[in-house]
């Protein structure tokens, strides 16, 4: 009879076994159980090009992409052109240095078209009287689109106003759209200006507005499908680790036509991830790392220009947690989803912790809706208190704090040496993971972390030691860590290189 009851269960238990072509069965590989060791799928559906530069070199002009702040210093007057009072008034040309009144900010129509933002986000555009520039449109459109002509050197450029005149600094505090004729780029034209760049963003808006829907749509479905295949879960899964986050961006819950500029056809890129991690016994944690207005400055957001807008308003936590509701839905049932990464790096002080706990409230439910079993991770906020979100988190069953450790971006480790560097981490942020570890509270994740710094000529040897003892001390995170990325045309930031070069050994 226990033979016949065992017989019964193995037969009718789902969880065991399933059969996939009537002959025979195999086991359901479920997602791993914490600690996590994993690694991050960066730059493959959210596009970072520091990750991969040559995804951009196709696009025209591709040193004015959107996001572009640029400065412009006129040849007759020798001052910077500035928004007086940093928007909502006239353009000046009377300063002598530059700074954020003085930077304007490009959103692209094409390839030499564009709007300026500036300080106070309004917009360049022509008054009423036809002639002076003034910023004071709060949403552009054909009366705020100005083409910029570069000289040959590219060092020069004149701006043509929609009334096909040239800008031009007549005084230290009148520009105008009123300049007729060509021009020789000499110091006597003042509608000439220098023009310094001061920096760009390279995400999937930059990419996709860049290159326009047609030409984008190859590029990218091109990356998707070459840029991680089935061949690296295998990697991935026989190295050691036995998990993968996946960066994804709001505009997948709009696939097969998100709204403009990005395009469709990352999800399937998604379902591919989630069949190979069941293939290879290996987790899966989605993270929503941009989300609808941007959460943070970064390209990796999916910022337009630098601008962070999200959780303002409760549209917008509203259009994220649909995001969340439509990722679980579609994969709630799937047995290698370990966890739902609710939002990747908001940045304090413009997301508001009262607007974050909101969003992380309802994005939980709706996790749940689908699924209670799921791990929901939380991410702290950039430039906030490391242990801001403890007691909020603890309140959520499966709830997980996601910590990012970097001994990189912070004027903290200019000029450490090696040595320095691998006692930081031994002893600081092990301290740092020990204030966030709590024994009833929320588990504790690093979710990125990186075997790179500042120090100069550093071996082999010096990368192993300072790879080797982040290992040590995250592996005491409770859920787990994750290192970034898995490709990286960087090696030390490629986990794929880092292993294959024995600096890492899991």
């Amino acid at each position: 009879m226990r033979q016949l009851g065992l017989l019964l269960v193995l037969l009718l238990s789902p969880c065991l076994f399933s059969v996939s072509d009537g002959r025979t069965a195999r086991p359901v590989k479920q997602a791993p159980s914490p600690p996590i060791r994993a690694v991050n799928l960066g730059g493959w559906l959210v596009t970072e090009g520091w990750i991969q530069p040559s995804l951009f070199n196709g696009i025209p002009n591709k040193d004015f992409l959107d996001g572009t702040q640029l400065q412009f210093k006129s040849v007759t007057q020798n001052m910077y052109l500035a928004a007086e009072n940093g928007g909502g008034s006239n353009i000046v040309a009377n300063r002598a240095s530059a700074s954020g009144w003085e930077t304007f900010k490009l959103w692209r129509i094409d390839e030499n078209t564009f709007n300026l933002r500036v300080f106070g986000n309004q917009f360049v555009t022509v008054a009423g009287d036809g002639a002076t520039v003034v910023a004071t449109v709060a949403s552009p459109g054909a009366g705020e689109a100005f083409q910029i002509v570069r000289s040959d050197d590219k060092t020069r450029v004149r701006i043509r106003a929609p009334n096909g005149r040239f800008l031009q600094a007549k005084t230290k505090d009148l520009v105008t759209a009123d300049y007729d004729g060509s021009t020789n780029w000499s110091n006597d034209d003042p509608s000439v200006f220098v023009i310094t760049r001061v920096t760009g963003l390279q995400g999937e808006f930059q990419l996709c507005n860049g290159y326009g829907k047609a030409k984008a749509t190859q590029v990218l479905r091109n990356h998707w499908s070459t840029y991680i295949v089935e061949s690296d879960f295998k990697f991935i899964s026989t190295s050691g680790l036995n998990a993968v986050r996946i960066p994804v961006g709001w505009w997948i819950a709009s696939d097969p036509n998100p709204p403009a500029p990005f395009i469709g056809g990352s999800l399937q890129a998604l379902d591919n991830a989630f069949k190979w991690a069941e293939k290879y016994n290996l987790g899966v944690i989605v993270d929503l790392h941009a989300a609808p207005g941007s959460q943070n400055p970064n390209e990796h957001s999916g910022s337009r220009d630098g601008s962070q807008e999200w959780g303002t308003t409760d549209a917008n936590i509203a259009q994220t947690v649909q995001v969340i509701d439509f990722l679980t839905k579609r994969y709630a049932s799937r047995p290698s989803l370990l966890a739902m990464e609710l939002l990747n790096e908001p940045m304090a002080p413009g997301v508001s912790l009262e607007a974050l706990k909101k969003y992380y409230s309802d994005g939980y439910n709706a996790v749940r809706k689908y699924n209670s079993k799921a791990y929901v991770i939380m991410s702290n906020r950039l430039s906030a208190i490391n242990t801001e979100l403890l007691d909020f988190a603890g309140g959520f069953s499966g709830s997980v704090v996601d910590v990012h450790y970097y001994n990189l971006f912070t004027s903290a480790f200019n000029g450490l040496t090696a040595d320095q560097n691998i006692e930081y981490v031994r002893n600081n942020r092990s301290a740092e993971l020990a204030t966030v570890t709590r024994p009833n509270g929320p588990m504790t994740f690093v979710g990125e972390w990186v075997a790179e710094w500042n120090v100069q000529g550093a071996s082999n040897q010096d990368y192993q030691r300072f790879a080797q003892v982040q290992l040590d001390v995250y592996g005491k995170a409770t859920f787990g860590w994750a290192y970034w990325t898995f490709k990286n045309v960087n090696n030390h930031w490629s986990m794929e290189w880092m292993i294959k070069n024995g600096i890492i050994s899991l």
